[in-house]
């Protein structure tokens, strides 16, 4: 995406201003971690459970139905996408009344090592489906207002770019050529983003709240510098100051717009940010507390678990069992 910038004289020294949304999105990232590409002679029909990344399908031939961890039911047509940014439990079928089994574990494995092969006779449907991990916790405010379901068909109509990644990938897939897995893994990549981005920029009306305040431009700014350094030692009279006002105007204007004061949000921010570096980076919770500033890990812990809900050394104890 390119920066939203202000016009400036051609001879101006004055660095162009970016929009504090813009800047949040280039922070975000996700990145395919195993693919899967199969065929499913009719009937069929699986159910995927709950996980920690996101997942991503899409229809390469024929279509299908996906029935969302609400019960919705979405119709996927030839050359669809979804993705579910929360790793939501869901089912997809070749039609809503065929009885769903589990995904067995040697379907989704490492860039479609796994194929189904299609039978000559056979009629069903192409899936390429995969696992991606945002570079964000699954609390982070804009994965948290991000719809269960993002369906690229709905989005293109706003931006036919979305229609040309489609093509290429359906194309890719077909085409069974040399490095094809690769190609289309990438492919995957860049139309997870692709949706992303439009749906920021075109169907984000349920989320306008925090949007708004990313948007707004006295709090934009201040939400910006929170989310790219959520281990500064920040104060309220340092935020305000990005700002440009007195702490009083500042934490007032901060609640009116985000709904909750600047040291809730941040400290928020930061308990997301550290459970990210315990489950992600394996961070020890010693390093964590100093690194955030606290003077013991007991402190650091007792205020994780206000937020977050668990103490760290659960989700530490985690990773070390791989449970």
């Amino acid at each position: 995406m390119k920066p939203d910038m202000l016009d400036l004289p051609s001879n101006s020294d004055v660095l162009p201003v970016v929009d504090p949304l813009t800047l949040m999105l280039q922070g975000l990232r996700l990145d395919g971690i195993e693919y899967d590409r199969s065929f499913l002679s009719e009937p069929w029909a699986f159910s995927f459970p709950a996980q920690s990344d996101a997942y991503f399908h899409f229809v390469a031939e024929n279509a299908c139905w996906l029935q969302s961890a609400k019960g919705d039911w979405i119709q996927l047509g030839l050359g669809d996408a979804v993705l579910l940014p929360r790793g939501d439990a869901h089912v997809l079928t070749s039609s809503p009344n065929a009885t769903a089994q589990p995904l067995p574990r040697w379907e989704f494995g490492p860039t479609w090592q796994s194929v189904i092969m299609r039978p000559s006779d056979a009629t069903g449907c192409m899936l390429f489906s995969g696992s991606m991990r945002f570079n964000l916790d699954v609390l982070h405010p804009i994965l948290r207002i991000m719809p269960d379901v993002m369906q690229a068909t709905e989005l293109m109509q706003q931006d036919q770019s979305t229609a040309h990644l489609l093509d290429a990938m359906a194309s890719e897939i077909a085409s069974n050529r040399v490095g094809a897995c690769g190609i289309v893994a990438r492919l995957a990549d860049v139309l997870t983003a692709q949706i992303i981005r439009s749906w920021v920029e075109h169907a984000s009306s349920d989320a306008a709240g925090w949007i708004a305040a990313v948007r707004h431009p006295d709090i934009g700014p201040v939400l910006a510098a929170i989310h790219a350094e959520p281990d500064k030692d920040w104060s309220v009279a340092g935020l305000a100051a990005i700002m440009g006002a007195s702490r009083s105007t500042f934490a007032s204007k901060f609640a009116e717009i985000v709904g909750e004061t600047p040291v809730r949000y941040l400290a928020q921010i930061r308990m997301h940010q550290a459970r990210q570096w315990i489950v992600r980076d394996h961070a020890r919770i010693s390093d964590i507390a100093q690194r955030l500033g606290y003077e013991s890990e007991a402190s650091f812990s007792r205020a994780f678990k206000r937020i977050i809900g668990s103490p760290p050394s659960r989700f530490r104890t985690a990773v070390k069992t791989g449970v």
